[in-house]
């Protein structure tokens, strides 16, 4: 795979928009008296393929933003270089190996969240939906401490069951639809869970990985190695010879999954910030998720126009930041966004216990 564009998510690594290049050696290329002959994709090809990462990318962004208001919090973290020494010491075998099983657990519990809400949606009414409790404890007695407990019904095991035969199908095939199903979930969740608690934080956090994307993708062959080695749904994938060799196609335009989860984080922020100011307006998630349109557009047509890999952050954190911030600034809500912050669940609890004491007293 030749990157294009690179990017982090939710327990991955860093990945990068690209295409595949196929070769003689299994990769998918042609051979004509011996000779690796590279596939060339056609102009159909490649508008389809690109046309169908954007909306892919945009699916994750809209729905993790709307379903963050009011979610819980996380923490954002990467493995994009921690994988790269681990090539160094380990055989890329044996970690190919390690990320399925990985990324199949938790892929299937993903997909599982993900699909949750459509089920209870097309779930008959008259079959029965029972209750279940997982409950694991340890002691006995006063001292027993519960380790896991977690309720579950039956919509939940039939979302888990079909989530398993997409795990199943991904770890033995490794079909591009497999990864795409659980990438997809990866990059919605990451969106809904992960939050930033101000658009301070938000600015320092792109502005750092912006600087970050540009020294791997033009300094190093980091990204090229993550991209190229990993089999993990770390990114999104779709071929650019689909209409001429159907779902067996091998010659794959990329998205990162990181190129979402991101500039997504933050533009769910601001459709928070949007939500804090009682307008029954979403000016500012509007506005940034046009800009994260126009930056990913802007990518592919950099590319395109040099023929060089480009990390997609460049272009994506100038747009995604720069157009909020200046209507903002338009609006006289410039102080006011930079203002807004979210309080963790167990800051704003204690507030609460704070606030009974004193009418108590």
């Amino acid at each position: 795979m030749a990157p294009l564009g690179a990017g982090s998510v939710l327990h991955y690594t860093r990945g990068n928009m690209a295409d595949v290049e196929q070769n003689a050696a299994g990769n998918g290329s042609d051979a004509v008296n011996g000779t690796a002959v590279r596939f060339v994709s056609s102009a159909e090809g490649t508008a389809l393929a690109y046309g169908s990462l954007l909306l892919m990318a945009l699916l994750p962004i809209f729905f993790g933003a709307l379903k963050s208001v009011g979610c819980s919090k996380s923490k954002v973290n990467s493995l994009s270089y921690g994988l790269c020494k681990l090539q160094s010491i380990f055989s890329q075998e044996y970690i190919n190996l390690l990320l399925s099983m990985y990324f199949f657990v938790l892929g299937i519990l993903a997909l599982s969240h993900t699909m949750s809400p459509f089920m209870c949606r097309v779930f008959p009414a008259n079959v029965p939906n029972k209750q279940y409790q997982l409950l694991f404890t340890q002691g006995s007695g006063e001292s027993k401490e519960e380790i896991v407990n977690y309720e579950f019904d039956t919509k939940d095991l039939i979302c888990l069951v079909i989530s398993s035969v997409v795990g199943v199908w991904y770890v033995l095939k490794k079909h591009w639809i497999a990864n795409n199903l659980f990438g997809l979930a990866f990059a919605l969740n990451g969106v809904e869970l992960l939050h930033l608690n101000n658009v301070s934080t938000g600015c320092i956090l792109l502005g750092g990985l912006f600087v970050y994307d540009v020294f791997w993708v033009f300094g190093t062959n980091v990204m090229v190695t993550v991209a190229k080695s990993f089999e993990a749904p770390i990114k999104l994938v779709f071929p650019q010879d689909l209409l001429e060799k159907g779902l067996d196609a091998r010659n794959f335009a990329m998205l990162g999954l990181g190129d979402i989860v991101i500039p997504g984080i933050f533009i769910a922020l601001l459709l928070r910030f949007d939500v804090s100011l009682k307008k029954n307006t979403r000016t500012y998630f509007y506005t940034s998720f046009l800009a994260y349109i126009f930056g990913l557009g802007l990518t592919i047509f950099v590319m395109h126009t040099f023929k060089h890999a480009q990390p997609a952050l460049l272009y994506l954190v100038p747009a995604c930041v720069g157009f909020p911030v200046l209507l903002a600034l338009f609006k006289g809500d410039l102080t006011e966004m930079f203002r807004y912050e979210e309080s963790l669940p167990e800051e704003a609890s204690s507030k609460e216990e704070v606030t009974e004491s004193d009418k108590d007293k």
